[in-house]
C-alpha cells in the first residue's frame, strides 16, 4: 500500500507538470493564429476552419488509438505507454517557441495534428487507469476527483503564467516544462502493478534470459492479434447497461465540450475583442473554481449523493454554463459563467469512476480507452457540425443576428447528456466477479 501511495504522488506531480505546460499556450494560441493568418482582424474564418479541421483529424486518430493504447497499457504497463504521448507534446510547443510566423503556424498545426492523433487524451486516460489500479473501488470517485483537481491546478498555473509572460516566452517556458514533465515521470514514477502480476514493460531495462526471450517473442507475434477490434468494443459496451449509458453520456458531453472550446474563443474575440490576457483571466476563474470544488466538494458530495447523481448535477451546470455563454450580452457575463465550473467539473471524474467499477482490474486500461475513443468520435463530429456554424454566425452573411447561436446548439448536446445521466442507476460493481474470472486458470 505504501508503494502504491508513493506511486500516486509521483503520478500527480507528472500530470501537474504536463498539464501546466500544455495549458500555458491555450490563451495565446487564438491570438497567435489570427495574427499570422488574418493580421489586424477580429474575425477570421480561415482560423476557425483550420482549428476545426485539426480537431476532426485528431479525433479520427484518437478514435482508433485510444482503445489500443489503453489495452496495451493493461499488458505492458502504464509508465511505458505514458512516455510516448508526453514526448510527442514537446515538438509542437518547440516549433512555436522558435517563431510564430505564418509558416511556423502551419508547421505547428501539421505536427500537432500528427502527434495528437496518438497522444491527445492518452495521458489522462492512462493516469485514470493507473489510479484505478491502486485505489479501492469505494474511494475511486474521490481519487479521480483529486486527479482532476491536480489537472485543474496545472490548468490554473499554466493560464496564470501565460497571463504575465510575453507570447514568445510563453511557448518557450511551455516547451521546457513539457521536457521536465517527461524526465520526471521516467525517473520517479514506479510502474503500476496489476494484481502483482504485470507483464514485462515494453521499455524494460532488465536483461531477460533465453526462456524469457522466447516467451517475449511469442507475445510480440500475438500483439496485433490482441489489439481491440470493433467486436471487442461492442462486447465492452455490452458489459452492463450502466457502462453503455455512461458511454452515451461521454459522447454527448464531449461533443459539447469540444464544440464549446473551439467556438467560444473566436466568439469572444469577435463580440468582445478578448485578447490573450482576458482569455487567461477567464480560464483562471474557471480553473480555480474547479480546483476548489474537486479538492473540497468532491470528497464530501460523492459519498453523500452517489456518483450517478453527482454526474447529473455536473451536467446540469454544464448546460447552464453553455447557454449563458450563448446569450452573453455584456463583456462581464463570460466571467460570471466561468463560475459554473465549480459543479460542471464533477462530470469527468464521476463518469470515469462509474466506468471503472464495471470492469475487472485487467481491463481498466481497455475500459478507459474505450470511453476515450467514444469521446474522440465526438471530437470528429463536433467541429464538423459547429465550426461552420460558428463561422457563419460570426460573419456578415449570418441568416439572422445571433452570434452565439452555435454555442446554444452546443448547449443542447449537454442537455442530451444530462437526460441520459438521469437514467443511470447505482448498480453493484462487477469488477470483483471479473477479477475472479481473470484469476481462473484453464486446465
Amino acid at each position: 500500500m505504501e508503494r502504491k501511495l508513493y506511486g500516486l504522488g509521483h503520478l500527480f506531480m507528472s500530470i501537474f507538470l504536463h498539464t501546466y505546460s500544455t495549458f500555458m499556450v491555450v490563451p495565446a494560441i487564438t491570438d497567435v493564429t489570427m495574427s499570422a493568418l488574418c493580421p489586424g482582424k477580429d474575425e477570421c474564418s480561415l482560423a476557425i476552419y483550420l482549428t476545426g479541421f485539426q480537431q476532426v483529424i485528431i479525433g479520427l486518430g484518437t478514435l482508433v488509438m485510444m482503445p489500443i493504447v489503453g489495452k496495451l497499457s493493461d499488458k505492458y504497463g502504464r509508465k511505458s505507454l505514458l512516455t510516448m504521448p508526453m514526448a510527442f507534446t514537446i515538438i509542437p510547443l518547440g516549433i512555436l517557441a522558435c517563431s510564430r510566423t505564418r509558416n511556423f503556424i502551419y508547421a505547428y498545426y501539421a505536427f500537432k495534428t500528427l502527434f495528437a492523433m496518438i497522444s491527445d487524451g492518452s495521458v489522462h486516460c492512462l493516469a485514470l487507469a493507473y489510479v484505478a489500479d491502486n485505489v479501492p473501488e469505494a474511494r475511486r470517485a474521490s481519487a479521480f476527483g483529486i486527479l482532476s483537481g491536480i489537472s485543474s491546478c496545472g490548468f490554473v498555473c499554466g493560464t496564470l503564467t501565460a497571463r504575465f509572460l510575453s507570447t514568445a516566452s510563453t511557448f518557450q517556458v511551455a516547451a521546457s516544462l513539457a521536457v521536465v514533465s517527461l524526465v520526471y515521470m521516467r525517473v520517479f514514477l514506479p510502474d503500476s502493478v496489476i494484481d502483482d502480476n504485470l507483464s514485462v514493460p515494453i521499455m524494460s531495462t532488465e536483461k531477460p534470459n533465453a526462456k524469457e526471450l522466447v516467451k517475449d517473442s511469442s507475445k510480440k507475434e500475438n500483439l496485433f492479434k490482441s489489439m481491440p477490434s470493433a467486436d471487442d468494443m461492442v462486447a465492452l459496451l455490452n458489459t452492463s447497461p450502466t457502462f453503455s449509458k455512461a458511454a452515451v453520456v461521454a459522447f454527448f458531453s464531449n461533443l459539447a465540450d469540444v464544440g464549446l472550446h473551439s467556438s467560444m474563443m473566436y466568439y469572444l474575440k469577435a463580440e468582445f475583442h478578448f485578447n490573450k490576457d482576458q482569455f487567461a483571466d477567464l480560464m483562471v476563474i474557471s480553473g480555480i473554481a474547479g480546483t476548489i470544488s474537486q479538492f473540497i466538494l468532491m470528497p464530501i458530495l460523492a459519498p453523500l449523493l452517489g456518483e450517478e447523481r453527482l454526474l447529473s448535477v455536473g451536467l446540469l451546470f454544464s448546460c447552464a454554463h453553455t447557454f449563458v455563454y450563448s446569450l452573453a450580452w455584456s463583456f462581464w457575463v463570460p466571467y460570471a459563467a466561468a463560475m459554473f465550473s465549480i459543479f460542471s467539473v464533477f462530470v469527468q471524474p464521476c463518469m470515469r469512476s462509474i466506468v471503472s467499477k464495471q470492469v475487472g482490474s485487467h481491463e481498466q486500461g481497455k475500459a478507459q480507452g474505450c470511453i476515450s475513443g467514444i469521446g474522440s468520435l465526438a471530437n470528429v463530429i463536433s467541429p464538423l457540425a459547429f465550426s461552420p456554424l460558428t463561422a457563419l454566425f460570426l460573419s456578415d452573411k449570418a441568416p439572422f443576428d445571433f452570434p452565439g447561436f452555435s454555442i446554444m446548439c452546443i448547449g443542447f448536446s449537454s442537455m442530451i447528456a444530462f437526460i441520459q445521466s438521469v437514467m443511470i442507476r447505482a448498480a453493484p460493481a462487477i469488477s470483483n466477479h471479473r477479477i475472479s474470472n481473470c484469476n481462473h486458470v484453464e486446465p
